[in-house]
């Protein structure tokens, strides 16, 4: 009889767990405060904004995700409380960059199954994130709020004239008008030829993506008119298409953009930030901390290593081995919450995945690269199901064109495709990060 076992480097730590996981936390909580400096520090050098995001983002992950594996070593409530917390900032942080990479790979995937030319930036892709009163390393109030990238990681400004362009082009109230039908106001040329007029109150911006989009959609379009494949439709489709995704996902970017900003200039943020500072030069231990490293930490460690084991068992992972299986296209195509259900096993095997690696680099210093591929696979999983849902949720707005809609659903398509091979891709790391044991 044979189970899985995940490979592991043969580096193990010496010393007390509880020295263990503090020198861990410690180096963790300096990237923290490191990455909040930085921030602060990088004015409006936006590229410099979003690294210093991304690694403020990825501590926090980090000292989430063991502080949850080895709370048995710690005082439970301030772990808890902390983990809480944690969890709360790389949450909102991480909402700005996931609308801004959404756009970015839907407009791609756009461009390259309509056969147009590379669609422009989202406007206002790299909105950085202004303000004046974050924590600096030793707890005090110097750095400030962050602009999530990387797709994107005491009183905060609101960004300079940019959301009162988007308020303005969506609506007072920010909801779009018309049933969301602005998409078909775009100077967009039709079957015949013509063009179809713009839409009141449109603003420059989105016309000049529109623009853009739809010179290309033309040209392919009237090669293509005569084929008996459709991409004439699908190109003159994506330009609306386009401009829909743009318009609706730019709008959740900015109104998460300004929940960062809120986020960030809260007394909330200030507590968690001095809970990091004071994690950086103490931890608050339990008795089981004393106990030898290799042995204590073995115990928490190989839970979190069953967790996923037990989670991936649960995997389709046969039918993934099968190239084209369309097993996640059916599935994204039945109702919302059957494609959500099919999904969340794969992105719960990715949750549980991270804390495994986590309680591996305490354990054993240094990486796993199969785990990392692995946890790779699963993040362009997860970006490929949440593209699909916002396809498909924009294929459900009112009163669109047949070619829009046509476009969007060849987009959906596309992506749910781009998840089952990222399934298939995962289950052949997978065979790779795990070695067949000999069970008792």
């Amino acid at each position: 009889m044979h189970s899985p076992e995940l490979s592991r480097p043969d580096t193990v730590v010496a010393g007390t767990a509880g020295e263990a996981v503090a020198h861990y936390l410690h180096a963790q909580a300096a990237d923290f405060l490191r990455s909040l400096r930085r921030h602060g520090e990088s004015g409006a050098e936006t590229a410099a904004v979003a690294d210093a995001a991304r690694s403020l983002r990825a501590a926090s992950r980090r000292i989430s995700g063991t502080l949850h594996t080895f709370r048995p070593l710690l005082d439970p409530a301030w772990a808890d409380g902390l983990r809480t917390e944690l969890a709360w900032l790389s949450t909102t942080l991480a909402q700005e960059h996931a609308c801004t990479s959404r756009l970015s790979r839907l407009l791609d995937a756009l461009s390259r199954l309509s056969g147009t030319a590379p669609l422009p930036p989202a406007r206002g892709e790299s909105l950085p994130l202004h303000g004046s009163a974050a924590h600096n390393g030793s707890g005090g109030a110097e750095s400030r709020p962050h602009g999530p990238a990387g797709s994107g990681p005491a009183a905060a400004e609101a960004p300079t004239g940019t959301a009162h362009a988007d308020d303005a082009a969506n609506g007072a109230s920010g909801a779009p008008a018309d049933g969301d039908g602005t998409d078909e106001t775009a100077p967009v040329p039709l079957a015949d030829g013509h063009a179809a007029p713009p839409a009141a109150g449109e603003g420059p911006a989105s016309r000049g993506v529109r623009a853009t989009v739809t010179t290309a959609a033309t040209d392919r379009a009237g090669r293509t008119a005569g084929s008996p494949s459709g991409n004439g439709a699908l190109a003159v489709g994506a330009a609306r298409a386009a401009a829909l995704l743009e318009r609706q996902l730019t709008l959740a970017r900015t109104r998460a953009h300004s929940g960062a900003l809120q986020a960030l200039g809260s007394a909330r943020f200030h507590a968690v930030a001095d809970a990091v500072a004071l994690l950086a030069s103490e931890l608050p231990l339990g008795p089981a901390a004393a106990g030898p490293a290799a042995e204590t930490l073995a115990l928490p460690a190989e839970a979190a290593e069953r967790r996923l084991l037990a989670a991936v068992a649960e995997l389709p992972l046969r039918r993934a081995a099968h190239p084209y299986n369309a097993e996640a296209l059916f599935s994204g195509l039945a109702a919302a919450s059957a494609g959500e259900a099919q999904d969340a096993p794969w992105h719960e095997v990715r949750r549980l995945l991270r804390l495994h690696r986590y309680a591996q680099e305490v354990l054993h210093p240094g990486t796993d690269p199969a785990l990392c591929h692995a946890g790779i696979l699963l993040d362009r999983h997860r970006d490929a199901a949440e593209a699909a849902s916002a396809a498909a949720a924009a294929a459900r707005t009112p009163r669109i064109a047949p070619a829009t809609a046509y476009a969007l659903g060849v987009l959906h398509a596309d992506q749910r495709h781009e998840v089952e091979a990222a399934r298939f891709a995962f289950q052949q790391e997978w065979r790779h990060a795990t070695t067949a044991v000999t069970a008792p």
